[in-house]
């Protein structure tokens, strides 16, 4: 068997100069150190997320700033929507006419940051069934649809790569202990939406891995966990004492790994799960 092309540039394995990389959820924390790691190595990056289009025009403008020579839009994309996704994705194929790279990483996922929501302190008996129905409608029904829009572009191209950003808490469950406080604050929990939407991840994974491999397209999952941003001291300490490395992760310790999987230095990787996790689900 002939070695692929793909796997003949040494030197230059995580350059992605020239890939269209089209990533949901761009505006966020992951998302914007993502976006900007694409740019940095080179991606045509289309970043997309739901609400305020004037924001991520501003974010590809700055993109466009930061990086020489680096080309990029931003969409407005609301992965529960049919049209805006269709719409999304006519308006890539108008400007570069392909999409090579699909980063999933819309979801919703309930914080103690207060950047997203508050955490919902039910436990599970008693969890508010349309919290779960609406992050099913995002993290797994959206994911669904901006896949397959993905692949009606990427099948006819002969190739593809899709990177699904999935969580430690589709490995593990989560220690509620890390979420513990003063006994004068009500008891917070991880919840179940979050953990169930993720575990399917990694499988969804697996199963578009296999299905597409022979027709040119790769599909891995990255695990990250613990990103730090602007956890209270508690929390912290109660992750540190609780992780094998003893620290939460910087956002920006995910470049790497978001470009490795991206680019062609993975191209023998298919259906699997790269854990960014500081050892956490090591025991």
């Amino acid at each position: 068997m002939s070695t692929p092309a793909h796997a003949m540039r040494p030197g230059r394995e995580f350059d992605l100069s020239g890939k269209v990389v089209l990533l949901t959820g761009a505006c966020g924390q992951i998302g914007s150190e993502a976006a900007d790691a694409f740019a940095a190595h080179g991606a045509f990056v289309v970043v997309t997320d739901v609400g305020d289009a004037a924001r991520l025009e501003d974010q590809a403008r700055d993109l466009r700033a930061r990086h020489a020579d680096a080309r990029a839009i931003g969409l407005e994309l609301d992965v529960t929507s049919a049209e805006s996704v269709a719409a999304a994705f006519v308006a890539v194929a108008e400007e570069f006419g392909r999409v090579d790279v699909l980063v999933n990483n819309a979801a919703i996922d309930a914080k103690f940051d207060g950047s997203v929501g508050a955490i919902e302190p039910a436990r599970f008996e008693s969890y508010p069934l349309e919290l779960w129905e609406r992050s099913v409608a995002v993290n797994l029904t959206g994911l669904m649809r901006v896949t397959q829009a993905a692949l009606q572009v990427m099948l006819p191209q002969g190739s593809g790569n899709i990177v699904n950003v999935g969580s430690s808490y589709g490995v593990v469950s989560p220690n509620q202990a890390l979420y513990a406080t003063d006994l004068a604050q009500e008891r917070r929990y991880k919840p179940v939406d979050y953990v169930g939407t993720k575990s399917a991840i990694a499988n969804l994974t697996r199963y578009w891995a296999t299905l597409y491999a022979r027709e040119g397209i790769r599909c891995n999952c990255l695990v990250p966990h613990g990103i730090d941003n602007a956890h209270d001291e508690r929390f912290r300490q109660n992750f540190a004492s609780l992780s094998p490395i003893g620290r939460m992760c910087a956002v920006e310790e995910l470049r790497g790994p978001f470009v490795f999987l991206a680019s062609d230095a993975s191209s023998y990787m298919t259906g699997s799960a790269l854990v960014v996790d500081g050892g956490w689900t090591a025991w």
